[in-house]
């Protein structure tokens, strides 16, 4: 059986710029429905002896499987989005990573300028990433469910940007709250660690 994930950090923790209640109602309910629906479609099936990552790379490449990989995608989506947050977040870079991002996007602030541009751009549902490739870092837009796992790359940090993150605290003012979420809630140590693991 899948599990919800439990967040690294007390409900009222990312207050001011995520309150306890869009918390409560994103990671209780909208996260949680979709791991109670992935255990309902994996049950008695072969998938249930599948790591959450391998049913999502075997779903992606069947149509026919496309709700169990709505669900697989979201809950993995979802898990990494909370680990890369952190109470008092934002701050300074890590070396490694800092080094990085002035290498490929020629300095931090043109990085977080482009990150904050996927986050609002990006139509309709889904999510903005930095992702790694193996040889540089690059920003992503994946719609939906979709993921950067499914074309091989590494997922080092994410924005949600379906409406139900963002609409208790900020309503439509998705800008407002991609500045929220890259000055004042990532966790750039788990960043770089993904960084380190990944390069």
């Amino acid at each position: 059986m899948f599990q919800l994930p439990d967040l690294p950090y007390a409900m009222d923790a990312l207050a001011p710029y995520m309150s306890a209640e869009a918390l409560e109602y994103h990671h209780g309910k909208h996260h949680k429905a979709y791991v109670d629906k992935l255990n309902e479609l994996v049950a008695g099936t072969a998938y249930a002896q599948m790591t959450l990552e391998e049913i999502i790379r075997r779903s992606a490449a069947a149509p026919a499987e496309r709700t169990l990989f709505n669900q697989t995608g979201q809950h993995w989506n979802h898990s990494h989005f909370w680990l890369g947050m952190k109470k008092d977040g934002g701050g300074p870079i890590p070396g490694n990573l800092e080094r990085q991002l002035i290498a490929d996007f020629g300095s931090v602030d043109q990085f977080k300028a482009a990150f904050k541009a996927a986050c609002i751009a990006q139509f309709g549902s889904g999510w903005a990433w930095l992702i790694f490739d193996g040889q540089k870092l690059a920003i992503a837009k994946t719609g939906n469910a979709d993921t950067p796992l499914i074309e091989g790359h590494a997922a080092l940090l994410t924005c949600d940007v379906w409406e139900h993150s963002y609409y208790i605290d900020y309503r439509n003012m998705r800008p407002k709250y991609a500045d929220a979420f890259i000055d004042n809630l990532v966790d750039w140590e788990k960043v770089t660690e993904r960084f380190e693991a990944a390069a």
